[in-house]
């Protein structure tokens, strides 16, 4: 009890003092740190990470009793997918900084991110029925040693530089699963962001993700496997133009969301 009591008198005085901070910040600040929060304390977040994977592994399960006249790989994103950055999402959301990928890349140098629930065993497995992995990240080529640096520290199959495809400075994916479509058909596609599955969501509004999704409802938990993020993504970025300041775009999401 008196443990208890304890902890509850932390955390008031840890919101205590973080409220100031974040009410001087906008929505678009303010979001990252909260599904941070969801996504590092929420059992619920545990669960659908670990719903997903299960799902996926009982689609291999299933391919593996069946023929196939080429070699097949699955494609997987890594951000919120293999790897964990929620501690990033909060470090630059109470700093009340905008992104940078100044920042991100100081942050992925240290290469400690924790694994996704489900991943490692989920991956391993896929790679133990004959399965080859390929890691498609919008990452940058300068961040390559430190990606694999910390892909091989939780020993994730495929780490290699082979196998991890980063970007050249376009965050449109199509083109290098084309590259890995030329070798191997892709059984599956792994990821938090529908992105990482098609280029019929690339750069498209809220309104035509949707319809896309909807037009495509029989892949999702078959071909494509996606796992949950609320701190950030193209569902995001996709209700508002690139060319708002902060002030703009948190104007705008506050009349993107539903009330009484």
């Amino acid at each position: 009890m008196i443990r208890t009591s304890f902890l509850i008198c932390l955390l008031l005085a840890f919101t205590a003092c973080r409220t100031q901070k974040i009410t001087q910040t906008t929505s678009l600040q303010n979001g990252p740190a909260w599904g941070a929060l969801w996504q590092q304390r929420a059992a619920e977040y545990k669960a659908l990470c670990l719903q997903a994977y299960q799902l996926a592994e009982a689609r291999v399960e299933v391919m593996s009793h069946q023929q196939t006249f080429r070699p097949r790989a699955i494609v997987t994103d890594i951000d919120e997918t293999v790897l964990d950055n929620s501690p990033f999402s909060v470090t630059s959301a109470f700093s009340g900084k905008p992104y940078s990928q100044q920042a991100w890349e100081q942050w992925t140098s240290k290469a400690i991110c924790d694994t996704v629930p489900g991943a490692l065993s989920f991956f391993k497995y896929a790679a133990s029925t004959g399965l080859t992995i390929y890691y498609i990240t919008n990452r940058q080529e300068s961040e390559r040693a430190a990606t694999l640096k910390n892909l091989q520290k939780w020993g994730f199959p495929f780490a290699d530089n082979e196998h991890l495809i980063l970007s050249s400075g376009s965050s449109d994916k199509e083109p290098r699963r084309k590259e890995v479509e030329k070798k191997y058909e892709i059984a599956m596609l792994v990821g938090d962001n529908l992105g990482d599955f098609s280029d019929v969501f690339y750069k498209k509004t809220s309104d035509e993700r949707n319809a896309a999704v909807q037009r495509l409802h029989a892949e999702f938990g078959a071909r494509f496997i996606m796992l949950p993020n609320v701190m950030y993504g193209d569902w995001l970025s996709s209700l508002y133009p690139k060319d708002l300041n902060a002030q703009q775009i948190d104007s705008v999401l506050r009349h993107a969301v539903k009330g009484l």
